[in-house]
C-alpha cells in the first residue's frame, strides 16, 4: 500500500500524543508557514515518479556507475566548532556536559557558559581565507572524484543559506551560503558533489546546558540550541546516555522537530541537487522510519527528474538492504560485497573537525586503506577538517598531495574498476574479522609483503600490494599454475609507472621479481594482461 509523507505524520501523531503533548517543554525557533509548504511540496514530489514511499519500491534504487568508477571522494567537516578547535567536533556539546574536559577548557578559556556560549563563537567564525575553488583543486589533485562537505552538524548551525533557520553561514559568520559555493566550485571543475546532514540529533544535543544557569535556556536562543530535549526516557534520567544500538531507548522527537527536519532536508536537496546524500546514525531512531521511505521517495524521483540518479549513504539500520547505499564510518569489511559501499574516515585521528594538537594518518596508510576497500567493491571518502579561516591545515595538504602523486602513476588500477572474484590475499585482516563493523577501524593497519588485493578493468587484472617487499621477491598464491580463477594464459606482467617486470607461473603461485622501489617503499599496483 502506497504510504505518504501526509499518512506517514498522521500515523506518527496518533502514536506519538505524549511527545506531542510536551512540545513546548522543549522549544524551537519554529516556522510553521515555510515548514508547511515544503512539506506539501515533499507530499506532491513523493507521489509523482517512478518510487513510491515503500521499501519494495525504494529497493528499485542502483547505485550509478559514476561512484562505482570514482572509488575516492572527500567528506568536509567544517563548522563553528573550528573556531575554539579543541579536542573534536562535539565540541558545541561537550562544552555543556560538566565533567567533560570539554566543559573544563571552556570555563578557563571563555568563562562561565552564561557569559559566554557556543552562540558567542560565531562571530569568530569569519572564513575570510575560504576559497572554494583552491579547495576543489587540492581535492582533485589528491585524486579524489566527488566531495561532500556537511551542511548542518548535530550543533545547530546549517553551512548554507536556510529558509528555516537565521543560524546559518550566510547570515551569521561567513555571511556565505558555504555549501553552494563548495558545490559551484566542485561542478565547475567536474567533481561530483554531495552533502550530508547530522541534524536528526540536534533534538537531544544542548540538554545538558538546560541543567544549570547557560545560554542554552536564554528563548532568544532556540533557533539555535533547541530543542535540547532530554536523552533518556521519562522514567529515566533525563541525561541517561541509553545504547547507541537501542535508539527506541531514547526521548523520542515531536512532531514540530520531524516535520522541520524532513523541511529542512528536502530543501537541501530542492536548492542543491546533490548526488549523494549521506545521512549521520540518529535517523536509526524508529520515528523516523517513515520519514526515511519519504525522502528516499522524495530524492530519487526529483534526481530522476534531473537526469541524475541520486545515492543516499546510510550507517544504520533506518534504510531497508537494497533501497539506499550502506556506509561503514571509520571501519571496513573483510569480505568482498556484491553490492556498492562506502568507508568514511579522516585524515585527522581524533577529531573530525579541526582541532588543536590532533595527529593524522600518512599517504601510505590511507593508500592502503583505499587499495582495501576497492578491492571489496567500496568507495573511501576521506574526511578533512579545515581551520576557522578557511584554510586547510598544512598535514592534511602534505597527506592528501602524498595521495595524488601515488594515484597519478596506479589510479589506473582504481579508478573504474570492479572487483575480481575474491577480494585477494594475506593474514591480515580489516577491521573485524569476516564482518563489517562502525568504528571497528584501526589508526593504521600494519599489511605485510604477503597482503594482495585484486581489481579488474578492461580484460585486465590487477594485483595491488599493500607493503613492497625489500627484495622484491612477490609471490601470488591464488594465481598458481592450473589455478580455476582464470580462464585464460598470462601474457605479461607490468609494475605500473615503470615497465614489464619478470615472472613465472609456477605450481606455488606467480613468482614476480620487482625493481629496486625508488618510491619510498609505497604499495605497489601490476597490471596482469592476457592472451586473446
Amino acid at each position: 500500500m502506497k504510504k505518504t509523507l501526509l499518512a506517514a505524520l498522521c500515523a506518527f501523531t496518533a502514536l506519538t500524543v505524549p511527545a506531542l503533548a510536551q512540545q513546548n517543554e522543549w522549544p524551537m525557533d519554529y516556522k510553521a508557514a515555510p515548514v508547511e509548504a515544503q512539506l506539501a511540496k515533499v507530499r506532491q514530489g513523493v507521489n509523482e515518479g517512478p518510487f513510491r514511499s515503500d521499501w519494495d519500491s525504494l529497493r528499485g534504487f542502483k547505485t550509478p556507475a559514476w561512484f562505482q568508477d570514482a572509488k575516492f571522494g572527500i567528506f568536509i567537516h567544517w563548522g563553528v566548532y573550528s573556531v575554539p578547535a579543541y579536542a573534536n567536533e562535539w565540541y558545541s556539546r561537550n562544552m555543556y556536559v560538566p565533567g567533560n574536559e570539554a566543559y573544563e577548557h571552556h570555563l578557563k578559556t571563555y568563562g562561565p557558559q552564561n557569559k559566554f556560549g557556543y552562540k558567542d563563537f560565531i562571530p569568530q567564525f569569519k572564513a575570510e581565507k575560504f576559497d572554494p575553488a583552491a579547495w576543489i583543486k587540492l581535492f582533485s589533485d589528491a585524486g579524489a572524484r566527488y566531495v561532500v562537505p556537511v551542511a548542518e552538524h548535530c550543533d545547530g548551525f546549517a553551512m548554507y543559506q536556510s529558509a528555516f533557520t537565521k543560524w546559518d553561514s550566510a547570515d551569521m559568520g561567513p555571511k556565505r551560503d558555504v555549501t553552494g559555493d563548495i558545490a559551484k566550485a566542485a561542478r565547475a571543475q567536474g567533481m561530483h558533489f554531495g552533502l550530508s546532514s547530522h541534524r536528526a540529533e540536534h533534538w537531544w544535543w544542548y540538554h545538558k546546558g538546560r541543567t544549570y544557569d547557560s545560554d542554552v535556556n536564554d528563548p532568544k536562543y532556540a533557533g539555535l540550541y533547541g530543542p535540547a530535549a532530554p536523552t533518556g526516557l521519562p522514567a529515566d534520567k533525563p541525561d541517561n546516555w541509553p545504547d547507541s544500538d537501542l535508539l527506541h531507548n531514547w526521548s523520542p522527537p515531536n512532531k514540530q522537530f520531524v516535520n522541520d527536519w524532513m523541511a529542512r532536508t528536502s530543501e537541501l536537496i530542492d536548492k542543491y541537487q546533490p548526488e549523494l546524500i549521506y545521512f549521520d546514525w540518529w535517523t536509526s531512531s524508529p520515528l523516523f522510519e517513515p520519514l526515511m521511505r519519504d525522502t528516499a521517495a522524495y530524492y530519487y524521483n526529483r534526481s530522476a527528474e534531473w537526469k541524475a540518479p541520486g545515492i543516499i549513504a546510510y550507517k544504520g539500520s533506518q534504510f531497508a538492504e537494497g533501497s539506499a547505499m550502506f556506509d561503514l564510518e571509520r571501519g571496513k569489511t573483510d569480505a568482498l560485497k556484491l553490492t556498492p559501499w562506502q568507508s568514511d574516515t579522516s585524515v585527522s585521528i581524533k577529531s573530525w573537525g579541526y582541532a588543536q594538537n590532533d595527529s593524522y594518518r600518512t599517504p601510505k596508510s590511507l593508500i592502503a586503506d583505499l587499495i582495501d576497500i576497492v578491492s571489496k567493491n567500496g568507495n573511501l571518502l576521506l574526511n578533512v577538517g579545515p581551520k576557522a579561516d578557511g584554510t586547510i591545515p598544512d598535514e592534511i595538504a602534505s597527506v592528501l598531495h602524498g595521495m595524488g602523486a601515488w594515484l597519478k602513476v596506479n589510479g589506473e588500477a582504481i579508478y573504474g574498476t570492479r572487483p575480481f572474484l575474491y577480494f585477494g590475499e594475506g593474514p591480515t585482516k580489516s577491521g573485524h574479522v569476516r564482518q563489517a563493523g562502525q568504528f571497528t577501524e584501526k589508526n593504521v593497519t600494519s599489511f605485510t609483503r604477503e597482503d594482495i588485493r585484486f581489481t579488474t578493468k578492461d580484460g585486465n587484472l590487477y594485483a595491488l600490494g599493500l607493503e613492497r617487499p625489500a627484495d622484491g621477491a612477490v609471490l601470488i598464491k591464488t594465481l598458481y599454475a592450473g589455478t580455476p580463477y582464470l580462464d585464460r594464459q598470462i601474457d605479461r606482467i607490468e609494475l605500473l609507472g615503470t615497465g614489464a617486470v619478470k615472472w613465472q607461473q609456477t605450481p606455488r603461485g606467480i613468482a614476480i621479481s620487482l625493481p629496486q622501489d625508488r618510491g619510498g617503499a609505497m604499495p605497489y599496483a601490476l597490471r596482469i594482461s592476457f592472451k586473446q
